[in-house]
């Protein structure tokens, strides 16, 4: 079987290996990036709703969660989401910023992939699509790669092969699987910025208000986020459900507070001295949406007249709508979860290179690495700084 040598092989052509690949170039590297699949950069495509939210103003530390909060601090002090956004504006690719610092293309993802392609072109990147690495072995410090009608040598090898969300667009646990062939420590992995499911009668409740959504806070222990809610025919969704789903573990409840900006106790009792004649449900509409006001009073069995009901029953209802505890049955998996929890742990790596302690020439970038971020361009940021830390090293 013919073998070819490059400097540097890099296995997975999504956001942190095209970023590697990048960099490894510039620095005169012979760059090779292999992809199992038949496109370049699928999960940047579909991010965004098609727009991708490509990083965060914001974004640091703090927006990841890992077994070391430290790790990640190194790669975001040598490539920041300000260098990015400098490599954007290059490629005078137009952008605009929503909420909470997340950074969106005003015209497509698609942009973001051509602007990465083209910069590989420019370092003469040579990239194999559908092309599946059979074996992995190491050698007198190289490294030997079969696919099914050639082998790959090189002395850099670099992972970059994301997480197991969203198996319909190529992800695969082959990131983790070398891992485990270089005895390489894994935590314990997680679907994560994923929607939650029910059973039982709060399920009921939830399908009958699919696709209402609110403004809502969200909370496990000290985590709270306050983002949009959405009821869905499984359980519950939108922003502030995928952000606390990173927390999440089974058996562990939420309290989700359904208006975070009204006290209903006190409201619900000077509106029974005010307008004792009117239905609760239409007191509730005033603040709610109408189905969801009608939905609590139908659940709880408490539309009457507000001036009729006890301080027990407006309590009642009041609970249920700044402190309700749910008990998630689980989440929809990683075919909608957005990125995996956990990885490969940070333990085992160089935070400065990004290089695996145990074997020289063997590097892990990106989402197969237990560093997670938040909603909002943070794990973008997380595979464009790792990819730029580990291309000036290989």
């Amino acid at each position: 079987m013919m073998s070819e040598k490059f400097d540097v092989i890099i296995i997975g052509a999504g956001a942190a290996g095209l970023m590697c690949a990048i960099e490894a170039g510039k620095r005169n590297k012979k760059v090779l990036i292999v992809e199992h699949t038949s496109k370049i950069a699928e999960k940047i495509r579909i991010s965004g709703g098609g727009r991708c939210n490509f990083t965060n103003i914001y974004s640091n530390n703090e927006n990841f969660l890992s077994n070391n909060n430290h790790f990640c601090k190194s790669a975001f002090s040598k490539y920041t989401q300000n260098d990015f956004i400098k490599l954007v504006k290059k490629h005078k690719i137009k952008f605009h910023e929503k909420k909470l610092g997340q950074l969106f293309c005003d015209n497509s993802a698609k942009d973001i992939i051509k602007m990465l392609i083209t910069e590989c072109e420019n370092q003469k990147v040579e990239i194999k699509i559908n092309t599946e690495v059979k074996s992995i072995i190491r050698k007198k410090n190289l490294y030997i790669l079969e696919t099914i009608d050639k082998k790959f040598v090189c002395s850099s090898l670099v992972i970059a092969t994301g997480g197991l969300s969203i198996p319909k667009i190529g992800a695969s646990d082959f990131g983790y699987k070398i891992a485990n062939q270089f005895n390489l420590k894994i935590t314990k992995l997680y679907p994560a910025l994923v929607p939650l499911t029910f059973k039982n009668d709060i399920l009921e409740f939830c399908k009958s208000l699919a696709g209402i959504s609110i403004e809502a806070s969200v909370k496990i222990n000290k985590t709270i986020f306050n983002e949009g809610l959405i009821f869905t025919h499984r359980g519950i969704s939108g922003p502030s459900i995928l952000q606390i789903s990173s927390y999440w573990k089974p058996d562990r409840t939420i309290e989700v507070n359904l208006l975070p900006q009204n006290s209903m106790d006190k409201t619900l009792k000077e509106r029974r001295i005010k307008t004792p004649k009117q239905n609760i449900s239409n007191v509730l509409s005033d603040f709610l949406p109408n189905k969801l006001a009608i939905a609590i009073t139908s659940l709880l069995n408490t539309n009457q007249k507000i001036g009729e009901a006890s301080n027990n029953t407006l309590n009642k209802i009041s609970n249920f709508i700044n402190k309700l505890n749910v008990l998630p049955t689980g989440t929809e998996g990683y075919k909608t979860a957005e990125v995996t929890l956990g990885g490969i742990d940070t333990n085992e790596i160089n935070s400065a290179t990004m290089e695996c302690k145990k074997y020289s020439g063997l590097y892990f970038i990106g989402e197969v690495v237990d560093v997670t971020g938040h909603l909002g361009g943070h794990n973008f940021q997380w595979a464009w700084s790792s990819g730029y830390v580990a291309g000036q090293n290989v």
